[in-house]
């Protein structure tokens, strides 16, 4: 049987659930990318009086973790399967998230996190093309999108959580709760997602090409470098906006809810945008012309945050975030329709796209803050603008249109 069409022997009633169990696990982990922030002077105080200038740590080691991991995770998937793997990273993020709460020292609490990180790396490119093996060819796209999307409901949650119960009774059950809840939601999964075809290794045949098709993809490494600036953008535009708003004499000079709400506004949008995206690039094949116009247009309009007022930024805000949502479910997408790809070379494409834009999105980040501290937030906006439109350009790598069918691998 080809991996391409779902296993007609599986019930719906059965994929249904596997893909509501898949898409909790993508809001839990997403949760615990951003539990430790709120906790941070919390944490340094339970640790001693861990100076502010090494609170950063604990959050570059969960996304140095992540990243470290996207590649390899793809090469695993295709040795040991996309459901081995995928409920491997859900046990790891678990069981170290859980171990975090009770650390003794700062340092340990540091490697766990690493850890956590590299079981989020395991976990997220398998688990996206494990969804994408439950549903036939032309019916990806939406459960694609929505477990795309989902990303924007727990990173909601990591912030809004750890805020509200941090100062009540600290930082650790906060943290404990994501580890805990990934850890059922794994157990979970390796009793309810089924074993379909294209969940399992590669079949046994003669060794696969070295580097693999996906590593020496003209248009993946494109779609990677392509949106290194839209990763950066999606990830600190919102949290630059919010010290923006608030300042009297930098900035907008709003009171400190009404920046929070709005701040909220770039990244909430997303979770609908997904499921839209998806849809479309299975629909349409002009693809490279989708992604390019549903990045530029709404970036452009971020220059004009500083003119536009209360509802002209939340319009744009909004514009933003649905509109990258979409993108990035069209980056999840479109893999095996790209030339020489298969479903089986999903895993490792997607890594190797999210390798890049990390990396890429973590520089567009802190030049971000060199703009802010050296020319000020009312410069910041157009260069944030430019950043996320010139790197459009490698998708010229990319073919213009989808090729009309999935090869199997």
């Amino acid at each position: 049987m080809s991996e391409d069409r779902r296993d007609p022997e599986v019930p719906s009633s059965v994929v249904t659930r596997a893909m509501v169990l898949l898409v909790s696990m993508r809001v839990v982990y997403a949760y615990n990318w951003f539990d430790v922030g709120p906790g941070l002077p919390l944490i340094s105080r339970t640790y001693g009086g861990v100076p502010a200038s090494e609170w950063g740590l604990l959050l570059a080691a969960f996304f140095a973790g992540a990243g470290a991991l996207q590649v390899p995770a793809g090469l695993l998937s295709r040795r040991y399967g996309t459901r081995t793997l995928s409920l491997v990273g859900a046990a790891l993020l678990g069981v170290c998230s859980l171990l975090s709460a009770i650390a003794p020292t700062f340092w340990l609490l540091l490697l766990l996190r690493a850890l956590s990180g590299a079981g989020a790396g395991l976990f997220f490119s398998p688990a996206i093309a494990l969804v994408a093996t439950l549903y036939p060819p032309g019916k990806r796209g939406i459960p694609v999108g929505a477990f795309s999307s989902a990303f924007a409901a727990g990173a909601g949650l990591g912030t809004f959580v750890p805020a509200v119960l941090d100062p009540i009774v600290g930082w650790e059950p906060a943290v404990a709760l994501g580890g805990g809840a990934m850890l059922l939601l794994f157990l979970m999964g390796a009793a309810w997602v089924p074993r379909t075809p294209g969940t399992g290794p590669a079949p046994r045949g003669p060794p696969p090409p070295f580097p693999p098709p996906a590593l020496r993809s003209r248009a993946v490494w494109g779609i990677g470098l392509a949106f290194v600036g839209l990763e950066g953008a999606s990830l600190s535009s919102g949290q630059f906006f919010v010290p923006y708003a608030e300042s009297a004499t930098a900035g907008l000079g709003w009171a400190a809810s009404l920046a929070g709400a709005v701040g909220a506004l770039f990244v909430f949008p997303s979770l609908f945008g997904g499921p839209l995206g998806g849809r479309l690039t299975e629909r349409f094949s002009n693809r490279r012309t989708q992604m390019a116009v549903f990045t530029a247009v709404p970036a452009a309009l971020l220059a004009l945050i500083p003119f536009a007022g209360v509802v002209g930024v939340a319009a744009i805000a909004t514009c933003f975030s649905f509109t990258f949502g979409m993108v990035y479910a069209m980056m999840y997408v479109i893999p095996p329709y790209l030339p020489g790809l298969t479903m089986k070379d999903t895993p490792l494409a997607i890594g190797l796209l999210n390798g890049i834009q990390l990396a890429g999105g973590a520089t567009v980040a802190f030049v971000s803050g060199w703009v802010i501290a050296t020319y000020g937030y009312s410069k910041f906006w157009g260069v944030l603008a430019l950043l996320v439109i010139v790197p459009l350009v490698f998708l010229l790598w990319v073919p213009a249109r989808r090729r009309s069918s999935l090869q199997s691998g």
